[in-house]
């Protein structure tokens, strides 16, 4: 059924959920630390990730039923310190559009004989024709030192999101807040405490390789995101937190919390941890590219862009030609290329920043638009050159999801209510976050009108309950492809998995 390849590159599951549990702690052998997980998955392939206790040798069995009955292993890579003990397995002639179940074995690194516990998984192949599609999105986790706090469920949104079975989970940035610490305690208002669980690496802000490391062994400490991860596909992005707030290449900090102040080191770092503690299969270019496109089929292509890493300087945004925007030269040329290659109905852009919210940085702006009501400026000239080519190409079914702005909300754009007009209208939509301070209703950003927005639902905290996130206010998204009408419905849900808002989009013509 399959080949591996192993991918140098964690994790405690308890097995649940239909899952067979071990017999037998088998003492002293190596074992899993943090779960197991899976993602960048296609119609034939996927990654799995591990990470060990001590170093061992990753070892995965699949099978086409839960049972087991019949196997297949794949030896993969030693886990070892140079990479944090982490390691991936890349799985490949995996049948289409089918649920497929694994599970990860730890041995011992001269002795293949000497096995730890298997911690078992499940992910869903994509489909090569039309398929019903379901899959999920939020951003923000482990925010403003909101933690992980075991007595109120801890990243419980993890359990609502897996009640719903989706095919898969974009993460769109902010997995980590490499740049915050999570203390002890927080104190609320009605009275009670927030008591989180602390590690060293969380005592304060990500500088070393390690450090940044921390920050995802600190949030895979939740037994509902350890569930979820097992059993969910993942397609990562990445934002600032990942690194340090609002950052762009080239930036010089001015912040007394860092001894090193060059963001381009940091940077290096967070990358180096982003790519081993997730299951991302990693290229042979030297920058590991974060932007690629996923296909599922002949209804979905999930394109995901990276906002961050090509990013020019934080300015007020006001500039009339181009200076580097959001994409680069380089990814905006492949992102055309891949649009236009699409064949697929829908042509999801998972972005890790907003278009129309301003998001301020000082005097500067941090996202992409500024407020001017004008033609476009700053990074919104890169995004009218997007828009422009997908109309003068006939690019339809563009949906853009994203988060970062720690509320949930639907964003029209129509050229009739825009100052730049040279688009075709397209539907944004943002979530998150999942488990961190939230933005202040009923509008917690301004909207640049450039683009025409109209913001269609919005919901955040009311002001007394801003910042915590025991009063529920926490959000994912989700959207389902109906393969007979090729209609998508996009759900806004809450932390409970609650829907609060709906719509239904008519595939184009």
């Amino acid at each position: 059924m399959l080949l591996g390849a192993g991918m140098t590159g964690a994790s405690l599951l308890l097995p649940s959920q239909g899952f067979a549990a071990p017999a037998l702690v088998r003492s002293g052998r190596p074992q899993i630390s943090h779960g197991v997980q899976t993602g960048d998955v296609s119609a034939s392939s996927g990654v799995v990730w591990a990470r060990a206790d001590k170093p061992a040798r990753m070892f995965v069995e699949v099978s086409p039923t839960e049972s087991f009955r019949s196997v297949e292993r794949v030896r993969g890579p030693i886990l070892d310190p140079s990479r944090d003990l982490t390691g991936k397995v890349q799985l490949r002639k995996l049948p289409a559009g089918q649920d497929v179940f694994y599970r990860v074995i730890l041995a011992d690194p001269d002795d293949d004989s000497l096995t730890g516990e298997p911690a078992f998984g499940r992910l869903r192949t994509a489909p090569t024709g039309a398929s019903d599609i379901r899959f999920l999105w939020s951003a923000d986790l482990g925010g403003q030192g909101w933690g992980i706090d075991p007595s109120r469920g801890g990243y419980r949104i993890f359990e609502s999101m897996r009640a719903l079975n989706p095919d898969f989970f974009i993460c769109s940035g902010d997995l980590i807040y490499a740049d915050g610490v999570i203390p002890a305690e927080k104190p609320l208002a009605d009275g009670t405490t927030w008591r989180n669980i602390v590690t060293p690496e969380k005592s304060k802000v990500a500088e070393t390789l390690d450090e940044y490391r921390g920050n995802y062994r600190y949030n895979l400490l939740d037994e509902n995101m350890r569930r979820f991860n097992a059993e969910v596909a993942q397609i990562n992005s990445w934002d600032d937190h990942e690194v340090v707030n609002n950052w762009y290449p080239g930036e010089i900090l001015d912040d007394s919390r860092y001894t090193e102040k060059r963001v381009d080191v940091l940077a290096a770092r967070a990358r180096q941890a982003f790519h081993e503690y997730l299951p991302t299969t990693i290229r042979g270019d030297e920058e590991g590219r974060v932007y690629k496109v996923k296909r599922y089929g002949e209804l979905l292509d999930v394109f995901v862009i990276d906002m961050r890493s090509y990013k020019d300087s934080n300015t007020p945004g006001l500039e009339t030609k181009s200076d580097g925007g959001v994409f680069g030269r380089r990814q905006l040329d492949w992102l055309k290329d891949e649009l236009r290659a699409s064949r697929a109905t829908w042509k999801v852009l998972a972005a890790d920043l907003p278009i129309s919210l301003v998001v301020p940085d000082g005097a500067a702006v941090e996202a992409i638009g500024q407020g001017d009501p004008g033609a476009p400026l700053g990074r919104e000239l890169e995004i009218a050159e997007l828009l422009s080519f997908a109309k003068r190409h006939h690019i339809t079914g563009m949906v853009w999801v994203t988060g970062d702005v720690h509320y949930t909300a639907a964003h029209h754009y129509h050229p009739s209510r825009a100052s730049f007009t040279d688009f075709d209208p397209f539907w944004e939509f943002v979530s998150g976050p999942l488990n961190a301070a939230v933005g202040v209703a009923p509008q917690p950003n301004r909207v640049d009108p450039t683009f025409g927005p109209e913001v269609v639902y919005s919901k955040a905290a009311p002001s007394q309950q801003v910042g915590n996130p025991g009063f529920g206010y926490q959000f994912f998204g989700e959207v389902a492809i109906d393969h007979a009408t090729r209609a998508m419905t996009v759900r806004l849900r809450d932390i409970d998995g609650i829907v609060l808002h709906t719509i239904e989009l008519a595939p184009p013509e």
